[in-house]
């Protein structure tokens, strides 16, 4: 997301009516009381522009399939975190649906902003018997989770999803750390190598999916496989030697299309943990497409396994191993993962 200015979270209607109308549509007695309330949160400057390009064609299509039923609501996204203020204010104002327009990035906001304090976000009326679902519209650089449900990234599939309404419960993971916020994820967290490739990545989103590659290339400039003690749902400490990546799935692919955690569903309750210990770079090149079709579980070195939690520190203590969730950078090991099995209904 551009680094811009940050504005007041607020709602506009695609007809550009006042934000107060989401309220109104919502309050007891309201004509409008049986009209739905779905908040469309779109980063505009995702893909270089071209989400909010895209997202202009759609509104006419969007208003005909949705408008005689719904309150469409609009909301651009002006800055970093921005997605999660607007979320957190749509669910307190009672909205049926929060969808994400855009990519991974946008998706991931939308999502911390259904938590604050480390409990999900209410409603204002304790009493309203509804609760807030997510939907999804792919648009962005990135759309990796939508590739575990099947999605195509044509926005017109996206919108009769959301016309059909059919919902499921699905998982979030939440990463901690001693003294620090708790985070949320939907898709996938990774350690080490393909977190740094990541890190790289975000600074060449102008480059399309082009960026995974260019951050893949400069990750490895100076890497070095790590020792890692690792604990798992609760047991004892172990230590993997030469982690060259770690990587905790909610749902299946990362990086533009990389099918890393192939077993991950976010409606199963558990994550799936794959780590990569001691590959060096011809050893990305020659297995590359194994890691794209998720063949590589049956690779040497490579483990997988099943958990519901696990924690992550380094055996060294070096604070330079990278963690990133969902594609965004969230600093250095240790780190905490848990999951919160069918914690969001997603329009599905």
């Amino acid at each position: 997301m551009a680094v811009v200015s940050m504005a007041k979270p607020s709602f506009l209607r695609a007809e550009q009516a006042s934000a107060s109308d989401i309220s109104a549509a919502t309050s007891p007695g309201s004509s409008s009381s049986r009209r739905r309330d779905i908040v469309f949160i779109v980063n505009p400057q995702g893909a270089n522009g071209r989400t909010g390009r895209e997202w202009k064609k759609l509104l006419p299509y969007l208003r005909s399939r949705l408008g005689s039923d719904c309150n469409i609501c609009e909301s651009l996204t002006s800055g970093p975190s921005h997605a999660i203020d607007i979320t957190r204010e749509a669910i307190r104002e009672g909205a049926d649906a929060v969808v994400a327009v855009g990519g991974d990035g946008t998706l991931h906001e939308v999502v911390n902003g259904f938590f604050w304090g480390g409990k999900p976000v209410t409603k204002h009326d304790s009493k309203a018997p509804r609760t807030t679902s997510l939907g999804l519209i792919p648009l962005g650089t990135g759309s990796d989770f939508a590739r575990t449900f099947g999605w195509t990234n044509d926005p017109v599939d996206a919108i009769e999803r959301i016309v059909k309404g059919s919902r499921s419960r699905i998982d979030v993971g939440v990463i901690s750390k001693e003294g620090g916020d708790l985070h949320y994820f939907i898709n996938v967290a990774d350690i080490h190598l393909s977190a740094k490739a990541g890190f790289h990545a975000s600074k060449y989103k102008r480059f399309g999916s082009l960026c995974y590659v260019i951050g893949a290339l400069q990750a490895f400039f100076g890497h070095h496989n790590q020792d890692l003690k690792i604990k798992v749902n609760d047991g004892e400490w172990e230590v993997y030697p030469k982690v060259t990546a770690l990587c905790i799935g909610n749902a299946q692919f990362f990086g533009g299309g990389m099918r890393i955690t192939p077993n991950a569903h976010p409606s199963n309750g558990n994550f799936e943990v794959v780590i990569l210990q001691d590959f060096k770079w011809y050893d990305f090149l020659m297995k590359l497409h194994k890691l794209y079709n998720g063949t590589h579980l049956s690779v040497n070195n490579v483990l997988s396994r099943s958990a519901f939690s696990i924690e992550v520190e380094e055996v060294e203590g070096t604070n330079n191993i990278y963690v990133q969730s969902d594609g965004e950078h969230l600093g250095f090991l240790p780190r905490n993962f848990s999951i919160l099995p069918g914690v969001i209904n997603m329009i599905c």
